[in-house]
Order: structure tokens, then C-alpha cells, then sequence
């Protein structure tokens, strides 16, 4: 099973989409994340995906009608041939029988596209907690999670020690990662190769591991990654400046470099 690291484009809203492809592929990684880009963009953004040999994961964001939102947001992802569609589907105050009518309408809607779609572990989305998602994975055997641990660090104000009963029937069900490392009081820290996140940096690395050797017992050929660190309101800032505490860039490469070291050992 091939490891491929993709960047997303949050964060590099300051440099042209031109140069934004340029410094991603120059830095070696195998694609772009973000939702799929307006009118004004579309053309350019296709020639840049051909151009620097690019694959592509599309994002989504439903609301209002979620359904509906999911449906037309789904049918122009998939006008772009993305290797995988990202969700971020669903509402946490949504009664449960609202959600499970939702990801059963949107496993329906999923089949008829041919392009994998994950659902991601989000605040403020259905499955911003362990319990709330395991309950709608029993319910809806086909869906697929986009992994991002680090919100439920948030909501459960720890590293999930007491989760792992939980952890280990959600992580087979994951199909793609948001590598962020999050801790008990926050969803990013601010720089993973800290001595002082080194808890967090592990309890995150057994999560991916227990994904990976899932997914390569599953039969899958690839598993795709991102370093999903974001800019300041999730990076932190030193007051009154707000200048950032690290550089997001080289925290991103920096997760990059540690994920594809890992990976022969996580598999071994």
C-alpha cells in the first residue's frame, strides 16, 4: 500500500494559485486538498493540476437543505475527477434520527458518483464525537470517515484514553487523514516536533497506524494523508501582534517528513 501525502491550500491564501502549486509540488507532495475552486478560477486550476501533476481531494461543506447541499456540492466535486471527496456533513444539533436520515440519503447519493466520498470528524458536525459517530457507523455500514482526532481531543478534553474501546472500531472505518495533531485544550498545537506535545504526538500516531494496517489488510492500494495544520485562529499567536508562534509551511513539511518516515514501520 502507496502512502500520499497531499497539502491542503488553507493557509496559503497570500500567494497566487500559481505559486501555490509550484511550492507544493516542488516540496513533493502527490496533490492539493480544497473545496473545488469558483468559475473565475476553474480553468486555471485545471491546467495547474495537469501542469505540476497533481491529483486533487475536493472538499464540501452542506447546510441549509444538507441534503440537496450535499447532492449539488457532490455533482461539482466530481466534475473535477478528484481521487476522494471530503465531507464536512451534517449538523451536531441535529436530532439523531435528522442525521441518520441524512448519511442514509448520502450513501445512496455516493453510489451513483463512483468517486469515494469520507465524512470528517469535525466540531460542530455530526461526528464531532466518538459516541456520536460509532452510533451512526453501526447505523450506516458503507460510510467512510475522514479521520481528524484532534477535534475530538477538543470536545472530550483529553487524548481519548478512556475512548479506546470506541477508537478501535472507528479507526478500520477510516478511509483518509487529517494529520493535525490536536491536545486536550486545543486543536492544533503549536508545533508537533515539540518535546512538550510529545503525548499528543503519539496518541495520534497510534490512531494513524491503527488506520494504516487497517487499510492495508482492507486490500486498499493507497492511503492518503494531510498535514492539515492551519493558519492563526488555529495557530497560535503571540498577543497584542498576533504573530504566529511557528511557521505554517514548515510545520506542514514537517509532518510530511514525519508521516512518510513512519510509514514502513507502521506497516512492518
Amino acid at each position: 500500500m502507496k502512502l500520499k501525502v497531499f497539502k491542503s491550500l488553507w493557509g496559503m491564501e497570500h500567494q497566487t494559485l500559481e505559486e501555490r502549486f509550484a511550492l507544493i509540488a516542488a516540496a513533493g507532495y502527490a496533490g492539493v486538498e480544497c473545496a473545488p475552486p469558483g468559475p473565475e478560477e476553474e480553468g486555471e486550476f485545471r491546467a495547474l493540476l495537469d501542469r505540476y501533476g497533481l491529483e486533487y481531494s475536493a472538499m464540501l461543506f452542506t447546510s441549509g437543505d444538507h441534503i440537496e447541499s450535499f447532492r449539488s456540492q457532490l455533482e461539482r466535486a466530481a466534475s473535477f475527477s478528484p481521487a476522494l471527496i471530503n465531507a464536512h456533513s451534517a449538523k451536531d444539533d441535529m436530532p439523531y434520527e435528522e442525521q441518520l436520515r441524512f448519511y442514509r440519503q448520502a450513501a445512496e447519493i455516493e453510489r451513483t458518483f463512483g468517486i469515494p466520498v469520507v465524512h470528517e470528524t469535525h466540531r460542530g458536525r455530526a461526528m464531532y464525537t466518538p459516541w456520536t459517530t460509532e452510533r451512526l457507523l453501526d447505523d450506516v455500514p458503507e460510510l467512510r470517515l475522514c479521520a481528524d482526532f484532534s477535534h475530538w481531543c477538543v470536545v472530550c478534553e483529553s487524548l481519548l484514553e478512556d475512548q479506546a474501546e470506541r477508537m478501535a472500531k472507528i479507526t478500520p472505518r477510516a478511509a483518509y487523514v487529517h494529520a493535525r495533531v490536536g491536545y486536550a485544550e486545543g486543536p492544533q498545537v503549536n508545533h508537533p516536533a515539540a518535546p512538550e506535545h510529545a503525548d499528543a504526538l503519539a496518541a495520534h500516531d497510534a490512531w494513524w497506524r491503527s488506520i494504516a494496517r487497517h487499510k492495508r489488510d482492507q486490500g486498499a492500494e493507497q492511503l492518503i494523508f494531510v498535514p492539515e495544520f492551519g493558519p492563526p485562529g488555529y495557530l497560535h499567536t503571540l498577543p497584542f501582534t498576533r504573530q504566529p508562534v511557528s511557521d505554517l509551511w514548515e510545520v506542514c513539511l514537517w509532518m510530511k517528513n514525519y508521516l512518510e518516515s513512519r510509514w514502513d514501520e507502521w506497516l512492518a
